[in-house]
């Protein structure tokens, strides 16, 4: 992958001050729900971007076109998500806002992970060719890492899909009342995403 893009590197500010105070670690969630609207057949993002750990912009949106398979609604909503990811990285290092090296990038779809961050892997879909190569690039150019989680344990479910209490209570308690910095490691245990009022509060 770094061979393809030969070696790309992020684009840093020239004029940006001298970030100062602790770094940050940026995590994005992000889903698609296919068919979401049923009058126009178009799928809805849902994205929620944390700075260490607290919930600082979220997105929830009609894509533009229609898609016909989840694979393709669901890369649309990695390559937002990648161009929300460069934008709030440049955002935070012209506010002085020393920022981690690469950010994180959650999906709960297998296939689009993997067609992303393994070199070697076939692109089936070839309309999806240059959001396939958006976020490739910013994979090889360290912007981001990115990794799969279970669907059940995806925060941004809830700005994607229709839910219930019982089903968005889970994540709307770990969004409202957790603390701490996920991680992929996190984010890849079942058993961690989620916290109960207790263990967050203790």
């Amino acid at each position: 992958m770094y061979s393809v893009y030969s070696s790309v590197a992020e684009d840093l500010p020239k004029n940006a001050p001298v970030p100062l105070g602790k770094r940050v670690v940026m995590s994005t969630y992000k889903d698609a729900n296919l068919y979401h609207d049923w009058t126009t057949g178009r799928a809805v993002t849902g994205i929620i971007h944390f700075l260490n750990g607290t919930p600082v912009d979220w997105y929830s949106k009609h894509q533009n076109t229609v898609k016909t398979a989840t694979y393709g609604s669901k890369f649309v909503a990695a390559w937002i998500a990648t161009n929300q990811i460069i934008d709030l990285r440049m955002t935070l290092r012209y506010l002085g806002v020393p920022v981690v090296e690469k950010s994180y990038l959650l999906g709960d779809n297998q296939s689009v992970v993997t067609s992303s961050t393994i070199p070697h892997s076939s692109l089936n879909k070839q309309h999806n060719a240059l959001l396939y190569h958006r976020v490739c690039e910013a994979i090889a150019s360290k912007i981001l890492a990115f990794f799969h989680i279970d669907g059940k344990t995806n925060p941004s479910d809830v700005l994607s899909k229709h839910c219930g209490h019982t089903d968005a209570s889970p994540p709307l308690n770990w969004l409202l009342f957790r603390r701490g910095i996920p991680t992929p490691v996190e984010a890849n245990d079942d058993n961690s995403i989620f916290h109960n009022n207790e263990e967050t509060q203790a």
